[in-house]
């Protein structure tokens, strides 16, 4: 059964408790994450379903997929640009407090290109705090 009808989106339960777990933890976790949380609360919901959900709120703009080249995608409850840190030795993915979006970067890029830049996606790698401390 087709969900959509001109641009009407059914609210479901499922697509709730899996938006509701995804805003409550800020480790921008995988969709087997979000499968095993959601499970708890509602034990007959199926993978597939947390992968539609998980594109559906996607589409609707309510978070963030983040693929880092790895086989598995991680997802963010913030769907506000922001940027992020990847930790190179365990994966680890983390918001970066105190460097706001620079939106003079999308209008030099429109200017000096010819282009329109909606927004950017800046990433920064490196070893997380846990990781620093191991190497110490």
């Amino acid at each position: 059964m087709q969900e959509e009808k001109k641009g009407f989106v059914r609210k479901t339960r499922q697509r709730d408790l899996i938006l509701k777990t995804l805003r409550s933890t800020k480790s921008h976790p995988t969709a087997d994450w979000i499968y095993e949380k959601v499970k708890k609360e509602m034990p007959n919901i199926s993978l597939g379903t947390v992968y539609r959900n998980l594109g559906t709120l996607k589409e609707m703009g309510e978070i963030l997929e983040l693929n880092y080249g790895s086989k598995f995608s991680r997802f963010d409850g913030n769907p506000e640009n922001h940027y992020h840190f990847v930790c190179t030795r365990c994966g680890k993915v983390l918001d970066v407090e105190g460097c706001p979006v620079d939106k003079q970067l999308d209008e030099t890029v429109s200017r000096e290109n010819g282009v329109e830049v909606f927004f950017h996606r800046t990433e920064f790698y490196g070893l997380c705090r846990d990781c620093k401390e191991e190497e110490k």
